[in-house]
């Protein structure tokens, strides 16, 4: 039980991937924590990271005619719009349809993973090796290792940076109180004159920028690639984490390294102790069980 609960602290490269999976676990749940301010349970995570991977690996290789500073300032706008674009495909349907956001953002979340499988392991994968993984971006675009041998670089510097701007946002922004007006009372908030459709759009589009900012990081600093299946359990990840948090952003960090701590520790008394079985999602399931039994108290 000791090394379960410590054995992550023994060595430099668990620590560092602990706190690399708190890095983009805690800039995806900062997306949740917004968009479940607003009302909305955004379950398309896992695809919208894989988007934003599979878009910025293709950018950041087709574009490195292009001075590194360029490439990666262009590369990462591109990546930004176009997962946002597609969560506002959710948006629509709920304006149009009133569709529930829950159940759009997962299906297309999850047809749109076989298509990136697709290209990313046969379309667009690389001739180099064995890897069903499009082309790695060159050694200028990558976030060098701040605890080698881990994948931990400097993105670590994000997380407190996006709290404590989505923190400033709720609070003293009229964007910001105008999402927890309506994620309270979108009855209310409508009856108020408070515009439905643009807060939908808004908040969905927003939050799909978090997701892309975490795939753009993690094929940056982590895989430098974008392979198939990398983004599998990062959506629902940071959804737990966002849940954990109370949907509060200064709450991110903390729920974020526990979750990760508990992951990472998980996999690795499951390698070294030659489990059969993936604890780590048994214990997410656990987290999300209880996490729902709450919500539903």
């Amino acid at each position: 039980m000791l090394d379960f609960l410590t054995g992550i602290f023994t060595s430099s490269y668990y620590t560092g991937l602990w706190l690399n999976m708190f890095v983009l676990m805690s800039i995806s749940a900062f997306g949740n924590v917004l968009s479940l301010k607003g009302g909305y349970y955004n379950l398309g995570g896992d695809g919208q990271i894989y988007l934003a991977g599979f878009v910025s690996a293709m950018c950041l290789v087709k574009f490195s005619f292009m001075p590194p500073v360029l490439n990666i300032i262009l590369s990462l706008l591109i990546t930004l719009f176009v997962t946002g674009a597609f969560e506002c495909m959710s948006a629509f349907l709920y304006v149009a349809k009133k569709v529930n956001v829950l159940l759009t953002t997962y299906l297309m979340s999850s047809a749109l993973i076989p298509v990136i499988d697709y290209l990313s392991s046969v379309t667009y994968r690389t001739k180099e090796g064995n890897l069903l993984a499009t082309e790695f971006i060159e050694e200028n675009l990558r976030l060098k290792s701040i605890l080698e041998p881990s994948p931990l670089n400097l993105s670590i510097i994000l997380v407190p940076v996006l709290c404590a701007l989505l923190y400033f946002v709720f609070k003293k922004t009229s964007w910001g109180k105008r999402v927890s007006i309506f994620g309270k009372s979108e009855e209310f908030a409508v009856y108020s004159g408070l515009s439905l459709r643009g807060n939908v759009y808004s908040t969905l589009f927003v939050d799909g920028t978090f997701h892309g900012l975490a795939g753009f990081v993690a094929v940056c600093g982590t895989y430098f690639s974008c392979y198939k299946g990398f983004a599998t359990s990062m959506g629902w990840n940071a959804l737990t984490c966002a849940l954990l948090a109370g949907k509060n952003p200064l709450f991110v960090i903390p729920s974020g390294l526990f979750l990760s701590w508990l992951y990472t520790s998980a996999s690795r008394f499951s390698l070294v102790n030659n489990f059969g079985f993936d604890m780590s999602g048994i214990i997410q399931g656990i987290v999300i069980f209880i996490l729902a039994g709450n919500i539903a108290l």
